[in-house]
């Protein structure tokens, strides 16, 4: 497997605590994944399938790695034929397109820096990113809506100079689609000052904060090299196999788990190009497809499980994963009883890999984020930057005495205060809270800014949310805190119910006592607010600071 020629040593480890004492990657100088991966697999076996690719009108192909190697030099082609060069950044909208590969291998190989955006973006978004990052073109698939955006934000993105759309045609904008057909395929890695070298910039994402601007994380060439780990010792995927990471190209987590780790590991790619998300349907083109190993939020989970598992042939199916948010251990149980399979929870950021995860060798807790990954010293400190004891709550950092972990971020784009406060006291702070248990397992907790401090209690809004997620009645919870003149703060929670239930005084009661029973009386939400939706950010987080805000208003 291509993998195994950048770690040092042996690549395959019995048990945890072997991998994490032993694990290493030998970083090439110049490395360049579209060159020295995907060229050199389109070399020595330019049938291995790559990528699997599908959407809801019927439409499917197969892509070897000879296929891509040829799409990603002609798109290369296209992108020097419009202007682009080295250094230059160029955003792609594209969803789950197949032309988000051809495009992140072209940008890789002439050296331009790739901005993955998500088609949900308006006007202000647009323009804010195109600034901030100095975005010269912009590529995105067909959706007359996104477009009209994108059209709207042009007189207030002075640096883009292009507009491409990979399908149709569109009155100012290139047609990719028409173009494609006339671009040679030979395509020459550049040499000397051409070159790509290890810290040049390879991507920039736009985090999903909250609150306040998104910052914008860079990463260098190095970054698919940690990857490694994501997908070969927590995901597990198979060599000849199907991976499936749900996520759309526009996230983090779709390089997590839609390119880099996957092919180094030896396994193909499965992107499913949905316009929403049917779970029936995501369970039927799973079974059809025969995926391997699967990768999704909780959130996805917690509707599958609804499902009827009976109906879709699940047999391929070896090795599912979670991050993105804390796990229920309610849809962890749901989950196995219907598969089998005992689902690994993870946990990284848009500026890191896979930081902390369930591995072989380790019984997973339900609930649990695991234990820190191959390269990661992690610690949880408390606001002095103390280390906690067990069971304490504190915040989640990375030590760097002993080195950067290979795939973390090279800091935030053109800010040096954020990255200066993010890697204060030689630490780098996520502003998350966790707590450690005498098995060394880590707990998330939650955000620093959405702890609720009730009657001399700390409380974690998760901690809540879990619970009251175990009531049929609760399909999405949001839990934060009301200022109250007697005990700080008091617990409330806003709720959508489930389906065939409706929103009553009854039901709020009921979900209070229900609340008691099952975690300690203090953090039983003393408040509960029905809603039809509850306020998130453009990646599908929870706002929790908008609905704070709404109650300080109220």
């Amino acid at each position: 497997m291509m993998f195994q020629k950048y770690v040092k040593g042996n690549s395959d480890y019995n048990n945890y605590q072997e991998l994490k004492d032993n694990f290493s990657i030998a970083i090439p100088e110049n490395f360049n994944f579209a060159y020295d991966v995907v060229d050199e697999y389109a070399r020595t076996e330019p049938d291995r399938t790559a990528l699997v690719w599908c959407d809801d009108k019927g439409q499917e192909q197969t892509f070897s790695f000879q296929d891509l190697k040829t799409a990603s030099d002609k798109t290369a082609n296209f992108l020097l034929g419009q202007g682009i060069r080295k250094g230059d950044a160029v955003m792609l909208i594209l969803r789950r397109r197949y032309e988000f590969w051809y495009f992140m291998l072209a940008l890789h190989k002439i050296g331009a820096i790739a901005v993955p955006a998500t088609n949900l973006l308006l006007k202000s978004d647009i323009e804010y990113r195109t600034n901030a990052a100095a975005i010269k073109m912009i590529v995105s698939f067909d959706d007359r809506e996104l477009q009209n955006q994108i059209d709207l934000a042009r007189d207030g993105s002075p640096t883009v100079e292009r507009l491409v759309t990979v399908e149709g045609t569109r009155e100012g904008w290139l047609s990719f689609e028409e173009i494609y057909p006339t671009l040679s395929p030979d395509f020459s890695r550049p040499q000397g000052e051409g070159a790509t070298a290890n810290d040049d910039i390879m991507l920039l994402y736009f985090t999903s904060g909250t609150s306040g601007y998104p910052k914008m994380v860079q990463h260098n060439f190095t970054y698919p090299l940690g990857h490694i780990v994501t997908a070969r010792y927590w995901q597990k995927v198979v060599d000849g196999g199907l991976h499936l990471t749900l996520a759309e190209t526009g996230w983090a987590k779709a390089v997590w788990g839609k390119i880099y780790g996957q092919w180094l590991a030896g396994s193909a790619v499965f992107a499913y190009d949905m316009v929403t998300f049917v779970p029936a349907r995501l369970l039927e083109k799973m079974a059809k497809y025969k995926v391997t190993t699967f990768c999704a939020p909780p959130t996805v989970y917690r509707y599958l499980v609804r499902q009827d598992f009976t109906k879709h042939d699940l047999s391929s199916l070896v090795h599912c994963t979670t991050a993105g948010e804390a796990l229920n251990g309610e849809i962890y149980n749901r989950f196995l009883e219907k598969t089998g399979i005992k689902m690994k929870e993870g946990y990284g950021q848009t500026e890191l890999t896979l930081t902390i995860g369930n591995f072989d060798g380790m019984e997973p807790k339900p609930g649990s984020m695991g234990k820190p990954a191959p390269g990661y010293t992690i610690d949880i400190v408390d606001s002095e930057g103390a280390s906690c004891k067990a069971e304490e709550v504190g915040e989640i950092v990375i030590r760097l005495d002993k080195g950067r972990p290979f795939g973390m971020f090279a800091g935030y784009y053109k800010d040096e205060q954020r990255t200066q406060e993010a890697f204060m006291g030689g630490l780098y702070h996520t502003g998350d809270m966790a707590y450690r248990d005498e098995d060394g397992y880590f707990w998330f907790v939650g955000r620093i800014d959405d702890m609720i401090k009730s009657a001399g209690y700390r409380i974690s809004p998760f901690e809540v949310e879990s619970t009251l997620m175990q009531h049929p009645a609760v399909l999405e919870c949001a839990v934060t805190g009301v200022a109250d003149d007697a005990r700080n703060q008091v617990v409330k929670a806003t709720i959508v119910v489930a389906p065939g239930y409706e929103e009553s005084h009854q039901l709020s009661q009921e979900l209070q006592e229900f609340a008691k029973k099952e975690t300690a009386a203090y953090k039983a939400p003393r408040l509960i607010e029905f809603v039809k939706e509850l306020p998130k950010t453009i990646s599908g987080k929870i706002r929790h600071v908008a609905i704070r805000n709404q109650d300080k208003r109220k």
